[in-house]
C-alpha cells in the first residue's frame, strides 16, 4: 500500500508523534513536508537505509498513515460493500489489500483491511487520503440511497484515541526484523506465535512491555517485514526501543527516499503514480485485478469496475536502466519507446540503486515483455532545451530518437 506522493500546501504541516524522535538522529534540514506531516527524507543516506532493508533491516516512521476502526454488528457487511475485496471472507486475525472506488469506478484510495475480530476492523488509508476517505464513509453512512440500507457500526480515528486505546503505525522491514522483534518480546511463549506469523496475519503480543499489534505487511518487497501498531503514547518508546534491540542486527532508521526505492525497485504501485492521478490508473493496468472481486453481488463502483476489466488497454511495467555516474535520472512523464522507437508509454516513477536505474512506466498493454530492449526519450528540462527542439510532452507513437536504452524486467520483484 502506497501513501500519496504530494506534499501539502495551503495547510498547517504537521508533525507526526515521532518528530522529537527524528530530529535526535538527523538534521531539521533533512525533514521535509510529506501529505502534509514533515517526514525524514533520509538519515545516514538513501543507499546505505535501502541495503539495509534488503541486507538486513529498516525502521520507518509511518505514523502519518491515517488508520481507522469499523465495529460493530454491520461492520462486516459495511466494509464488504465498499471495498473491492471480499471482506465477507476474511478470517480474524488476516489481512487484505483492496481498493475504495467512487460510483464511476475511479480509485480514491488503496487500503489495508485487519480484521482484529469477529466485528472488528482496522483500515490503514493513505496520509493525503485521509481526510477524503473520513468524509466518504460518513456520507456514506448518512445517506443510505447508494447502499440501499442503513448500518449499525462505529467509526473510530484510532490515531486520535487518547488513554491507550489509539493506534499508529511504525514499520520494520528486512531479513533480520523478525529476530528483532523475537529479541523484544516479553515472554518465550511469544516467540513461535513470531516464528510462524504468515504474510498478513495479525498478532496481537507485547514487545518491550508495551501492548502492540504486529502485522506481517509492509511496502518494501521484503519476504521479511512487520507494520507495528501501538498506542501514539508509546510509539516513541517502541521507536527507541527497536533501535536499541536491533544493533546487533544491523536495523537503520530509514527514512522517505529508502521507502520510495525500495517500492519501486519491488514494483509497488504508488498512489498518484501508479495508480489513480493523471491517467487515471485502475487496479487491473497496476497488476492488481486480483483485488478486485467482481463476483461478489456488490461494491461502490462495481459496474464501472467490470467495464474497465474488459477494456483496458493500458499496463504498469517495470524497468532497468542504465545509472552510472554522469547519466541523466528519467522523469516522470518521460517517453517509452519500443524496439522499433516507437512512443508506447511514459515513466511513472524511477529510483537509482546501486549502478542501475529501476523505473514504473504506464505503457500500451502487451508493447512491452520482460526481457525486451527498452529505450528512454528524456523531456524538455528547461526553455532552452526545448528552443533546441526537444519536447516537452510525447504521444503514443511518436518516434523521437532514444537517449537512453536498457531492458523490460519482471512486473515485481522478489527478495
Amino acid at each position: 500500500m502506497a501513501d500519496v506522493a504530494s506534499n501539502t500546501t495551503g495547510d498547517a504541516v504537521r508533525q507526526t508523534v515521532l518528530y522529537p524522535n527524528h530530529l535526535l538522529l538527523t538534521p531539521k534540514s533533512r525533514m521535509a513536508p510529506f501529505a502534509g506531516y514533515w517526514m525524514p527524507l533520509w538519515y545516514s543516506g538513501i543507499a546505505r537505509e535501502h541495503t539495509a532493508v534488503r541486507t538486513r533491516a529498516g525502521l520507518f516512521d509511518v505514523s502519518h498513515m491515517g488508520v481507522l476502526e469499523f465495529s460493530g454488528p454491520d461492520a462486516e457487511a459495511f466494509l464488504d460493500a465498499v471495498a473491492t475485496n471480499s471482506v465477507a471472507r476474511l478470517s480474524p486475525l488476516h489481512a487484505q489489500y483492496a481498493y475504495l472506488l467512487d460510483t464511476n469506478g475511479h480509485v480514491l484510495d488503496d487500503i489495508i483491511i485487519y480484521k482484529r475480530e469477529a466485528n472488528r476492523f482496522m483500515v490503514v488509508v493513505n496520509a493525503a487520503n485521509e481526510p477524503k476517505i473520513k468524509a466518504y464513509v460518513d456520507n456514506l453512512l448518512r445517506d443510505t440511497t447508494l447502499l440501499k440500507r442503513s448500518y449499525t457500526l462505529d467509526f473510530t480515528d484510532l490515531r486520535a484515541q487518547p488513554n491507550g486505546r489509539g493506534r499508529v503505525n511504525i514499520a520494520l522491514q528486512g531479513p533480520a526484523s523478525r529476530n528483532i522483534l523475537l529479541a523484544m518480546a516479553d515472554s518465550s511463549s511469544d516467540h513461535t506465535p513470531l516464528t510462524e506469523l504468515k504474510s498478513f496475519r495479525l498478532l496481537n503480543t507485547t514487545l518491550a512491555k508495551m501492548d502492540v499489534i504486529v502485522s506481517s505487511t509492509g511496502y518494501t518487497g521484503s519476504k521479511t517485514g512487520f507494520e507495528l501498531f501501538v498506542s501514539p503514547e508509546n510509539a516513541p518508546r517502541l521507536w527507541d526501543c527497536i533501535l536499541e534491540a536491533g544493533k546487533p542486527f544491523g536495523v537503520e532508521p530509514c527514512g522517505l527516499g529508502a521507502r520510495d526505492s525500495l517500492r519501486i525497485e519491488a514494483g509497488l504501485p504508488l498512489y498518484g503514480h501508479e495508480l489513480a492521478g493523471e491517467h487515471d490508473i485502475s487496479p487491473y493496468e497496476c497488476g492488481y485485478g486480483w483485488a478486485v472481486k467482481l463476483d461478489k453481488p456488490f461494491f461502490v463502483g462495481k459496474d464501472a469496475m467490470q467495464r474497465r476489466a474488459d477494456s483496458y488497454d493500458m499496463e504498469i511495467v517495470r524497468l532497468q536502466l542504465p545509472g552510472q555516474k554522469g547519466i541523466r535520472p528519467v522523469r516522470a512523464n518521460d517517453g517509452v519507446l519500443d524496439t522499433c522507437g516507437r512512443c508506447v508509454g511514459w515513466i511513472t516513477s524511477n529510483a537509482g540503486i546501486e549502478q542501475s536505474q529501476v523505473a514504473l512506466a504506464y505503457v500500451t498493454r502487451g508493447a512491452l515483455t520482460a526481457g525486451q530492449d527498452v529505450g528512454v526519450y528524456y523531456l524538455s528540462r528547461s526553455a532552452a532545451q526545448t528552443q533546441q527542439g526537444r519536447k516537452e510532452r510525447i504521444s503514443i507513437n511518436e518516434s523521437p530518437a532514444a537517449d537512453l536504452t536498457g531492458n523490460v524486467v519482471t512486473r515485481f520483484a522478489k527478495f
